[in-house]
This record gives C-alpha cells, sequence and structure tokens, in this order.
C-alpha cells in the first residue's frame, strides 16, 4: 500500500514561515566556533615592561626556574605525571619554552599599570604600540597580543578609552594590525558598557578605514552584577546578542570577583563554588555562539621555598579548568609556563590513546565499546585538535592514531565551518 502525505507544501511553507525568526537567531547569533586556534594562556604583564624580546625572555626564565628545581620530569611527577607520561611530556615542554613560551600577551593598563598620570600614560600606550609593531615585524611576538585598558565606570572611562584610541590608532599608523591583535574591556558591570566598547571600536575602524567588525574585544567577568542583573536576569547572556559578533572571549576575573562577594583573602580561588557559580552562567551564555572561554588566575607564585606546592597548586588548577572545559587561563609569572604546558600537555596525551581509538571507529563506522553520536565526535575530534594545535602531539603522531590530518580533524570538529568554506 502506498504511503500518503498528508502535509501540503503550504503546510511547510506555514512552519518555514512561524520559524523564519529563529532560523536568522540561530545563523546571526549561533554560529557556533570559527575553528581558528584558541591560545591555551593569557600572560599579564605591566604595559610598559613589554619588550620586543619579552617572550623569549620569559620562556628563558621559566625554563630556568624549573630547571633549578630538578628539571621537568620531576615537575611532572609533582603534578602527578607517571614516568612514562612525564618522560613524553618534559621535552615538547622544552620545546615549546624555547620557542612559542607566551601564546597570548596582554600589556595591562588597568591593574598593573595604575593611576601615574595621562602624560605618563599616553606616551606609554604609543610606545606600546610601537613596541608590538616592532615584535611583529621581527618575528618575536607572541601570535596573539594586545591590551587591557581601564574600565568603562565613570571615574575611568575618558582614561580608559584614551588609551585605546592611542595604542589602536598607533597600529593603525605604523602599518597593519597584528593578525592576533586582542582588545580587553575589563570590570564591565552592564550590557551598557559594552555598548559603549561596539561603538568606540566601530568609530575606529571608521576613522581608520578599517574593515567593519575588524577589532573584536574580550570582556572580563569581575562583577556580581554582569552575573546576575537588578531586574533577575543574567546581563552576561545578553551580550553576544546585544553586538553579535564583535565579542572574542569571557575571561573570569578571579580575584576582584571574589572579593565583590566578601569573600575573605585567604579563600580567593578559581576553584571556590562562588567561581564555579559564575564559569557555568558564562558557559551557558555562550554557548553556540563562537565566544570563547577563559578562567583566571592563582596569585601563589612558584618562587622560593614554596614553589614545590605552588607549582602542584598551579598544575591542578589548569587540569581542573580544563576538565571542565575552560581551555584557557591566566599566568602571571615566568615560573608559572612550565607548570601550565606540563599539566596542559598531560591533559591531552593522557586523553589521546581512547578519544583516537573512538573517532577513529566513528570515521570507519567500525563497531566499538562505545557507540559515539556525531555531536561527541565533534567534541572527540576538537579534543585532539586542541592537543595538536598547542604542541601536546605531533602531527604524525596524531595521523597514526587516527588516520585523520589537521585539515580532516577540523572538519569533523567544525562541520558548519566546511560546509560554508565550499
Amino acid at each position: 500500500m502506498a504511503e500518503t502525505q498528508a502535509l501540503t507544501a503550504a503546510d511547510l511553507a506555514h512552519i518555514d514561515a512561524s520559524c523564519a525568526a529563529t532560523d536568522q537567531l540561530l545563523d546571526r547569533n549561533y554560529p557556533g566556533d570559527d575553528g581558528t586556534r584558541q591560545p591555551v594562556h593569557t600572560v599579564y604583564v605591566p604595559a610598559d615592561k613589554f619588550t620586543t624580546t619579552f617572550a623569549a625572555d620569559w620562556g628563558a626564565q621559566g625554563l630556568e626556574a624549573i630547571n633549578n628545581a630538578g628539571g621537568l620530569e620531576r615537575l611532572g611527577a609533582l603534578l602527578g605525571q607517571d614516568g612514562e607520561l612525564a618522560a613524553a611530556v618534559a621535552p615538547r615542554v622544552a620545546a615549546k619554552l624555547a620557542n612559542e613560551p607566551i601564546e597570548d600577551l596582554r600589556l595591562d593598563f588597568e591593574d598593573g599599570f595604575g593611576d601615574r598620570g595621562d602624560d605618563v600614560e599616553d606616551a606609554a600606550a604609543v610606545t606600546a604600540a610601537k613596541t608590538v609593531s616592532a615584535a611583529v615585524a621581527a618575528g618575536t611576538a607572541p601570535p596573539f597580543v594586545g591590551i587591557r585598558f581601564k574600565c568603562f565606570e565613570a571615574p575611568t572611562r575618558a582614561r580608559g578609552v584614551r588609551t585605546l584610541d592611542l595604542f589602536v590608532s598607533t597600529l593603525a599608523q605604523s602599518g597593519e594590525l597584528p593578525d592576533g591583535l586582542v582588545l580587553t574591556l575589563p570590570k564591565v558591570t552592564t550590557v551598557d558598557q559594552v555598548k559603549a566598547m561596539d561603538f568606540a571600536v566601530g568609530r575606529l575602524e571608521e576613522i581608520h578605514g578599517l574593515p567593519a567588525g575588524r577589532l573584536r574585544f574580550e570582556v572580563q567577568v569581575e562583577t556580581p552584577q554582569l552575573i546576575l542583573g537588578p531586574d533577575g536576569t543574567s546581563p552576561v547572556a545578553q551580550l553576544p546578542h546585544v553586538v553579535p559578533g564583535r565579542i572574542s572571549a569571557l575571561h573570569y576575573g578571579t580575584y576582584d570577583y571574589s572579593a565583590s562577594l566578601e569573600i575573605s583573602a585567604q579563600y580567593q580561588s578559581m576553584e571556590h563554588p562562588v567561581a564555579d557559580f559564575a564559569k557555568e552562567i558564562m558557559q551557558l551564555a555562550v554557548a553556540g555562539t563562537g565566544i570563547r572561554l577563559s578562567d583566571g588566575s592563582t596569585n601563589i607564585m612558584p618562587i622560593g621555598d614554596g614553589a614545590d606546592a605552588a607549582w602542584e597548586l598551579h598544575g591542578r588548577l589548569v587540569r581542573r579548568s580544563l576538565e571542565r572545559g575552560y581551555y584557557q587561563g591566566w599566568d602571571l609569572n615566568p615560573a608559572q609556563l612550565p607548570s601550565r604546558f606540563s599539566a596542559t600537555y598531560a591533559f591531552y596525551r593522557e586523553g589521546l590513546p581512547a578519544a583516537a581509538v573512538r573517532l577513529r571507529n566513528y570515521v570507519q563506522q567500525t563497531p566499538g565499546a562505545v557507540m559515539d553520536e556525531p555531536a561527541t565526535a565533534r567534541a572527540l575530534a576538537n579534543f585532539i585538535l586542541r592537543g595538536l594545535v598547542c604542541g601536546a602531539a605531533g602531527a604524525e603522531e596524531v595521523l597514526a592514531l587516527t588516520s585523520l590530518d589537521q585539515t580532516q580533524l577540523t572538519a569533523l570538529a567544525h562541520p558548519r565551518l566546511a560546509v560554508v568554506s565550499h
């Protein structure tokens, strides 16, 4: 008996019309991740401390610190890695510290710079831009680099806008903007401040003849008002939709946020329950939007007699963030670089064999112990891709384990991007 279709073309047209607004919303506001590289960390440094050799200098200092404490394999043991894993991770971390010790660098004109008067900050903003241009030209700049300026609250707004303007304008006058340019808006409390930032960078684009949308920016989530607003809604959830495509990332600010909730200093931490609650809201707010997330920092530095305990703490917190879907965090001292990369590389190398088997079975439709769905396959591919891009695993190693190269992994991890590119 032939099947009879009851719904007509007119019925489908009605359904399409009723979903048109939803289709537009999903297409514009939920484009998904764009498949570009996300750094594993952001290093913060007072803006006037940056030099063209800054990244290399920090890498050398970080390696010296860990070598003086027994070396990278000993660090691996401190972080709970078994002998085989520590031996595999150590040379990769050493190479990272030598070749690309900083993935993302923020020249800080906010807390790390303070109020030194307008003349001093004006000069520092111009110098910072010229030094960044020189570092990019010399090939010594990190892949991602930019500034954090003062916030848009009334007392510091004019100063923040002026520093932003001087830095971007000087860069624009020096030539092309760095591909990895990042601008960071701190201490955001309301949606209006983000709209104001959108206006500011939009005007800078117009003035300097830049393509619309070229100047994207990060939002630091450091105030409880951004998590829960006075009307009972979550302002942070509105941000991707009031300025779609403009925000590149949300960064959690450990200490300002904790202090705002009156958490005593000794208990302020990336793993305090108030931090986890805020970060879960942030994750929900940006899911599907393409906006990345970064965890904050620990202020316990691996220096002096307490270095081992500080490395152990830092490594554990890095691992904790990775397990919770925060693939980026802040580092504040050269000696934190070894524990950042050691913990990160161990995370990906530990998970690589099982993830590779599951992904290969999925692609080749081979029956296995786990029946993965497309969404899980995307997560598996993205996990392996992140490990490959950051240096935890090599291209040949990944190809041998998965039978997939980086292009194929990217297509699996970001299928919408693959469709658009065709």
